[in-house]
């Protein structure tokens, strides 16, 4: 009997979605972002022993998002059909204006959480 001659299905936890639909929130995420927002630039970042690469969007305002990727090609992939520019966050690091927007933001998520 051999232990490893058949495949099995893909079992997903209960309201887990597929790659395929994790694939599409993603894309319709970063879209829906990039749409929305002025001047929006993308950067990737690498993957560490804690996180797998991730695309960083980064709009004029400082306001960001970011998603897991499967790597950095498909990162600049998806920079390119979205059309904005893209940057290794390595080589040039986070820009102010995102700094900036956090360090606006601390205040607001304190008072939500009654602090």
């Amino acid at each position: 009997m051999a232990l490893f001659s058949r495949r099995r299905k893909a079992v997903h936890v209960d309201g887990a979605p597929s790659d395929r639909e994790a694939q599409k929130a993603t894309i319709a995420h970063l879209t829906d972002f990039v749409r929305t927002r002025v001047g929006v630039e993308a950067y990737v970042e690498p993957a560490t022993n804690v996180t797998p690469v991730t695309l960083m969007l980064i709009a004029t305002t400082g306001e960001w998002t970011r998603r897991r990727v499967p790597d950095e090609r498909t990162a600049h992939a998806v920079a390119r059909d979205l059309g904005i520019p893209v940057y290794d966050v390595q080589r040039l690091g986070y820009p102010q204006r995102m700094r900036d927007w956090n360090s606006r933001q601390r205040p607001r998520r304190s008072e939500r959480r009654g602090f």
